[in-house]
């Protein structure tokens, strides 16, 4: 299913809204400070270090790589969902501080990576089959308008309607290469863009683990 990823990310984001409400209404909002805060906030944490780290790794992997790329950019999607949702529930909708910052910064993150998701599935095919399929198709159809020029008489209508054919399919893969290259640029500014947004949010992230440890331990 081409949108499975997103669906497991909602069915998770409302299982832990459900019991995130049947808590509130036992206990109130979970404290930022509390066990559970802190356990929304960890775990939430990690789940956004695991997104940005298991997925860079596979697509440098060179030797016995694991798992299909497809694979690991579903379970990317929907680590990069769930993760910052506990991260926001952790707050307990209160926005001062780093707290606000971080909140901000991993917002920006997550839309961010809906638009990469979208600018990477548009144009599902390699560049590459493009190419030498348009290069196939380009040297056939030479070779059967060589044959016409050479002998009009035998320049039926079949022999017209494969022409017009091919044409066509040259055509759409001319078309495709253009979404392709507008895919590339696409992808090259958006890197620029969502990366150093990325790690910003992590800095502030530990800054904040810092301070949320040096003010709960080393203070008392």
């Amino acid at each position: 299913m081409r949108y499975s990823e997103l669906l497991i990310a909602l069915a998770l984001v409302a299982a832990i809204t459900a019991g995130y409400f049947v808590m509130t209404a036992a206990t109130g909002v979970p404290a930022a400070s509390g066990f559970i805060g802190h356990l929304m906030g960890v775990v939430g944490f990690a789940l956004m270090l695991l997104t940005e780290t298991l997925y860079s790794l596979r697509k440098r992997a060179m030797r016995r790589p694991r798992g299909s790329m497809r694979a690991w950019l579903r379970l990317h999607i929907v680590m990069g969902i769930v993760g910052p949702y506990l991260v926001l529930l952790h707050t307990a909708w209160t926005f001062n501080g780093l707290a606000g910052a971080l909140s901000l910064l991993t917002a920006i993150v997550v839309a961010s990576g809906f638009i990469g998701r979208y600018i990477y599935t548009a144009v599902p095919r390699t560049a590459d089959g493009a190419v030498v399929e348009a290069q196939e198709l380009t040297v056939m159809l030479e070779a059967l308008r060589e044959a016409d020029a050479a002998n009009p008489a035998t320049a039926s209508a079949a022999a017209r309607a494969a022409h017009r054919k091919i044409e066509r399919r040259i055509r759409t893969i001319e078309r495709q290469m253009a979404a392709l290259r507008w895919q590339r640029r696409a992808l090259a500014t958006w890197h620029t863009i969502h990366i150093p947004i990325g790690m910003a949010m992590f800095v502030v992230g530990f800054a904040h683990i810092t301070a949320a440890l040096y003010y709960a331990t080393l203070l008392r």
